[in-house]
């Protein structure tokens, strides 16, 4: 067992609080869909919009807080919202674009350490501190060893435009970092929760040549596993499901009274 009875009673707590106030405080959309509503059916588009709302609630709050809830056990530190301090000079990010577009373009290979080295070989440390528009990240983890992880919790199909603008994202978090010590082991990474394709490998054409894969992108089972140790993934469905059996006559109730308010 990865997680221990007390961490999965924490998450599970987390979970329950979560659940409750979205079913507690979730108010249909007022504005009119006429397309929608008769294509779909009122009462169906009522239910599709409080899924996609819990599935927004997924995206913006549970993923990022478990995933500090779980890290804090295993690693040295774990934050998330996590604000990156720093700043990135001209120079810096004239590097940055030729990355970026060598990339897109096929010149360059992805290949994290040598990004790296290139950015870092750009940067005067101790610079000024401005407010970046990229500066906070979803999760950070410090591990036992000192390797310090910038990650992004992203959807589970993000298109190539979306994908481009990460990669610069994680070529600007490397940057910011440094600027601020040169000396430390920093992996600015993507993570997506779970993989659509399961039980096949997650497959993303987009991904191809703009990522290390082995260093920047984690999938499902191999990001919990890497916050709290083989076998949290498991463990943590195992919650999951826990807290939705718990939950179920809760979220039926609303649902009802979703379609009755039509």
């Amino acid at each position: 067992m990865a997680l221990s009875k007390q961490q999965q009673k924490e998450i599970g707590t987390y979970l329950i609080l979560v659940i409750r106030g979205k079913l507690s405080n979730y108010a249909p959309e007022t504005e009119a869909k006429p397309f929608h509503y008769r294509l779909l059916g009122r009462n169906r588009y009522a239910m599709f919009s409080f899924i996609h709302s819990m599935n927004t609630t997924f995206g913006m709050s549970i993923f990022e807080q478990v995933s500090v809830l779980i890290a804090k056990h295993y690693h040295k530190e774990s934050e998330h919202h996590y604000t990156l301090i720093g700043s990135i000079s001209s120079k810096t990010l004239k590097v940055i674009e030729k990355v970026h577009f060598d990339l897109r373009q096929g010149k360059l290979t992805a290949v994290k350490y040598k990004e790296n080295s290139l950015i870092k070989s750009s940067v005067v440390e101790k610079q000024l501190l401005n407010k970046d528009p990229d500066s906070t990240v979803d999760v950070f983890v410090r591990e036992k060893n000192g390797m310090e992880h910038y990650i992004d919790i992203i959807s589970a199909k993000p298109n190539i435009k979306e994908f481009v603008e990460l990669k610069r994202k994680l070529l600007r978090w490397t940057a910011l970092r440094l600027s601020q010590d040169k000396s430390v082991n920093v992996l600015t990474q993507l993570a997506i929760p779970y993989n659509p394709y399961d039980p096949n490998p997650y497959s993303r054409w987009t991904l191809k040549g703009l990522f290390d894969l082995k260093k920047e992108i984690m999938v499902g089972e191999e990001y919990w596993d890497f916050l709290g140790g083989r076998g949290t993934y498991k463990d943590l469905l195992g919650v999951f499901e826990k807290v939705g059996l718990e939950l179920y006559d809760e979220i039926d109730q609303k649902m009802k009274n979703l379609v009755k308010k039509i």
